[in-house]
């Protein structure tokens, strides 16, 4: 399985992205995909996720300004981020929980860069 996220670049602060992660390969099923970022010199942390179900979760610091949505037909996660911060500059993964044994697949990354 492998996981092309692409909408990342620069933008001002208060403006807006949407970020988008499709999954392609050998695919089972997938259950929950997720975001997460990883700003210099910190820790990967989770931005958000949601589940075959539609069911969400997020991190506090994004709560009301990100919102994860998926599109299982097209095997696709898509991340919108409005208000931004500069301290959302980070590189952003997706990943996807896949087949039975819900292997979780990463993708590369891609950059968000939020200027002041």
């Amino acid at each position: 399985v492998q996981l092309q996220a692409s909408g990342g670049g620069l933008v001002q602060a208060g403006g807006s992205l949407r970020l988008s992660c499709t999954a392609s390969g050998s695919i089972f099923s997938i259950s929950a995909m997720g975001w997460y970022r990883q700003a210099p010199g910190k820790q990967r942390e989770l931005v958000a996720v949601i589940t075959s179900g539609d069911s969400t979760n997020y991190a506090d610091s994004m709560k009301g300004r990100f919102t994860i949505s998926r599109d299982n037909s097209k095997n696709t996660v898509y991340l919108q981020m409005n208000s931004l911060k500069p301290e959302d500059t980070a590189v952003y993964y997706c990943n996807a929980d896949e087949g039975p044994l819900y292997v979780r697949y990463w993708g590369k990354g891609t950059l968000v860069t939020v200027s002041s």
